[in-house]
């Protein structure tokens, strides 16, 4: 009986020691084998795998010790996430677990530009390192229908911005959110729009959007850019803009247009077509679509580019010509 009493003694003091040892070893920072390592858990991954993961990575500790720390401090609702995982020098196994719960993985940024086509948001995105090609063998149609919306166009249907994503996520991942901020971005545009707009609905200010932010050389002239579409399309004049004939001449653009391109009739030629192309012609940013839905207060019905990214602006086409001639045509004054 004595005997057994000092064992259960003993074998508590040990219980102790050992709690007290893990409790000290956790505030103490990890040895890893380099100034920064990259924890990689797999999906599904149990708390025994990441502590051995940790270890195969650069962690320098028994791995066991490492997943008793984890199966003491996970609590029963908690999971760990799966992805990549940086630590640092100087970080604890409890700063290690507080990143595996939380899901606080190594992100990568990819950049979506304003005035980009859907096919340029495509080739960035097939650029991008570690992001899983799933649209790759997609046509645009199979693409929107993955993201819930079949029989839309995509061109300018994406925010531009930068995203981040996890290592080894999917690019439709990605699509989906600018797909989401563009929606959000547009919604706010069209509730903020000026009375009397001869726009009928919000997928039309977002294709008008698309054409200011292709002419739009300068910031400054954005507003004034969309007054003269707005003036035109309420005179029921045609929006005879470059930037969408460009786009409907698709892969037969070869960087010059020319006299006959702009007679060369398709859903997208606005000098021969009255009205709005049927689609957006690129990712216009928030400024635009702010222009789109209002305007600038303006009697222009023409512009045309000085050359150094402005613009300059008539109310006449006998002002206009004189304009053409002396910044196209070398005309002077």
């Amino acid at each position: 009986m004595r005997f057994l009493r000092r064992l259960l003694l003993l074998l508590l003091v040990a219980a102790v020691l050992v709690a007290g040892a893990l409790g000290w070893w956790v505030t103490q920072p990890l040895t890893l084998s380099g100034d920064t390592i990259e924890v990689r858990v797999p999906a599904g991954a149990s708390l025994r795998t990441a502590a051995r993961q940790a270890v195969k990575a650069g962690v320098r500790a028994p791995a066991e010790l490492l997943y008793a720390y984890f199966r003491w401090k996970v609590e029963q609702q908690q999971t760990i996430k799966p992805g990549d995982y940086e630590l640092t020098r100087g970080m604890t196994a409890g700063d290690l677990l507080d990143k595996l719960v939380r899901g606080d993985r190594v992100m990568l940024p990819v950049t979506l530009v304003e005035g980009w086509t859907f096919k340029q948001v495509r080739q960035a995105l097939a650029q991008a390192e570690y992001l899983t090609h799933d649209t790759a063998a997609m046509t645009p149609a199979q693409i929107m229908s993955a993201l819930g919306r079949p029989g839309v166009a995509p061109e300018g249907r994406f925010f531009p911005d930068t995203y981040l994503y996890a290592k080894n996520s999917g690019d439709l991942a990605v699509l989906r959110e600018a797909l989401q901020l563009m929606d959000k971005r547009l919604a706010a545009a069209w509730d903020a729009r000026a009375p009397g707009l001869p726009l009928k609905s919000p997928d039309e200010a977002l294709i008008l959007a698309s054409l200011v932010e292709k002419e739009t050389g300068q910031a400054a002239d954005r507003a004034e850019i969309a007054g003269v579409f707005i003036n035109r399309l309420k005179r029921g004049m045609r929006l005879q803009t470059d930037p969408s004939v460009i786009y409907g001449l698709g892969e037969a653009f070869d960087g010059n247009l020319r006299r006959r391109d702009l007679s060369t009739d398709t859903p997208f030629n606005t000098y021969t077509r009255a009205g709005l192309p049927p689609t957006p012609i690129a990712m216009p940013g928030k400024a635009s679509l702010m222009a789109a839905v209002q305007p600038a207060d303006t009697q222009s019905l023409y512009f045309v580019a000085r050359g150094d990214g402005s613009s300059h602006f008539s109310p006449t086409l006998d002002e206009h010509n004189r304009a053409v001639n002396k910044y196209q045509r070398g005309g002077g004054n």
